[in-house]
């Protein structure tokens, strides 16, 4: 069936449910575009069924709850401010086109902090999965800070027990450009000094909490007991984090992104952050597939693909 969607009303920062949804008229019921309070943190839900979907807040196309099953997978902060200005302290903010601090912009770039257009509503195809798509593109806010003409193009497919993301960036302009690019993913965990991240052994990392020093990963798992915040370089195409309190095991797997960073503030990084409560740390693990130890160089004419796909093992 054609989806529809409708514009729904609701108070405060809490999403609508899915009768409410059905009440207003979303047609099939594979997703709808919720308007909360204010118009810049309106979100978008793709519904697979199953107590299964998807919220992007189309402020920063930011991934703010995944539910398996009913689960949630991603961690949002308690404190997160949705006022259409900062960027959502958790979920799956998009880093570009600049990651750590920036000269010229905000840190992590202003990706994550621009209203992004829904370029495609939920779709439900014919295997039974939701697709949307999303979509920046340059203006005046953009250039103040990165003066270049750019499309920022961001495809998420739900499937049972996957989320798929395909992101391109094509460059239209006469001159070529560089940028970075991450997925900042908060993944919510019941006690993040039991879990446990594969993947990394044998690559170089960057301690940013040692001044930059560089390190080599020799642990086949790699584990958290303290401020961490490692840039680790040229890393497998997969991840396993497994949550040693539930079993619970995540697969991420990635394609075109070269890096993987792994963040926690710890108790007293956690105590410096605004939105951020300083007894949440213990919840959530950030292992973010990016490509930022070096820059991608983007010619005229031409497109940057990458994707991420997270599996509920």
């Amino acid at each position: 069936p054609r989806w529809r969607h409708a514009r729904l009303c609701c108070v405060s920062h809490v999403f609508v449910n899915r009768e409410q949804r059905r009440e207003k008229g979303a047609a099939d019921g594979c997703g709808s575009v919720a308007e909360m309070a204010a118009p810049a943190t309106s979100v978008v839900v793709l519904d697979r069924g199953n107590n299964t979907t998807c919220t992007v807040n189309l402020h920063g196309a930011t991934v703010v709850s995944w539910r398996v099953n009913n689960q949630e997978q991603l961690f949002v902060s308690k404190q997160a401010i949705f006022d259409g200005k900062r960027a959502i302290r958790g979920g799956i903010p998009i880093v570009f086109p600049q990651f750590g601090p920036w000269s010229t912009g905000p840190q992590h770039g202003f990706a994550r902090i621009c209203r992004w257009e829904l370029k495609k509503p939920p779709e439900r195809l014919p295997t039974g999965d939701v697709e949307a798509m999303f979509q920046l593109l340059d203006n005046e806010f953009t250039r103040s800070m990165w003066n270049y003409p750019f499309s920022l193009t961001y495809r998420l497919i739900l499937r049972e027990k996957e989320l798929h993301f395909n992101i391109s960036v094509y460059n239209p302009g006469a001159e070529t450009h560089s940028f970075t690019l991450l997925l900042h993913t908060y993944f919510k965990v019941p006690d993040v000094r039991r879990c446990q991240i594969t993947g990394m052994r044998g690559c170089t990392y960057i301690d940013k909490t040692r001044e930059g020093a560089l390190y080599q990963e020799h642990r086949d798992v790699v584990t958290i007991n303290e401020w961490t915040d490692r840039i680790y370089q040229n890393t497998p195409l997969e991840h396993i984090i497994t949550n040693v309190v539930s079993g619970r095991k995540m697969r991420m797997q990635k394609y075109n992104l070269v890096d993987t960073v792994v963040w926690n503030p710890w108790i007293e990084k956690a105590k410096e952050i605004p939105d951020f409560g300083e007894e949440e740390f213990p919840n959530l693990v950030c292992v973010e597939a990016g490509h930022v130890s070096a820059p991608v160089i983007l010619p005229p004419g031409t497109v940057f693909e990458a994707s991420q796909i997270l599996q509920v093992m």
